[in-house]
């Protein structure tokens, strides 16, 4: 690949892209490890990282009550749901309290700060996608997500995972929780 001149860019010299520049999957992998990898760093300091992104956004949506609501939403063991809690609770990002309607569960809410740390971890992740798709200018990168958006809805309704969880457990890789939009969110 190269410029109308037929010269390569010095990304493309030094790397294999352009001997696998019309490989779907090549592209596909880069990309996602890319995102992979900056979303990782925007959740670096939140315990439980991607998982435990998950499960704030969760609580401060107040869509799932109970624990174990919770680990069957994400996919997620309960044994394993149990210490990503304990962990979330103890940095007093969120709280369990018991459900009024049954005193044996306990619903998980986002305290003040989980929600304020939230909307942070929010803007670090829009800031990262922002970064992926900066060589991109403003409609092609609206065009790219259409895009991915139009494959992503098909191929899951053909072949649905159960869970977030299901479907980068079966890729090998964390991935955080859909981003809320910006006026839902509670500062």
């Amino acid at each position: 690949m190269g410029d109308a001149t037929g010269h390569q860019s010095a990304v493309e010299a030094g790397s294999c892209a352009g001997a696998l520049a019309e490989d779907l999957g090549w592209g596909l992998g880069t990309v996602f490890r890319a995102y992979v990898t900056a979303t990782h760093a925007a959740l670096a300091d939140l315990p439980g990282g991607p998982r435990g992104y998950q499960v704030l956004s969760a609580a401060a949506q107040g869509k799932v009550g109970s624990q174990l609501a919770l680990a069957q939403h994400l996919g997620v063991d309960r044994t394993v749901m149990t210490y990503l809690l304990d962990s979330l609770e103890e940095a007093g990002l969120i709280e369990r309290s018991p459900d009024p309607a049954d005193r044996r569960a306990r619903r998980i809410l986002a305290t003040e700060r989980g929600a304020e740390l939230l909307a942070t971890l929010d803007d670090r992740l829009r800031a990262a996608e922002e970064s992926l798709l900066a060589p991109l200018d403003s409609a092609a990168r609206e065009v790219f997500r259409g895009q991915i958006r139009v494959l992503a809805t098909r191929i899951d309704t053909l072949d649905p995972v159960a869970t977030p969880c299901e479907l980068t457990d079966s890729v090998g890789a964390d991935l955080p929780g859909p981003h809320r939009p910006r006026a839902a969110r509670s500062r």
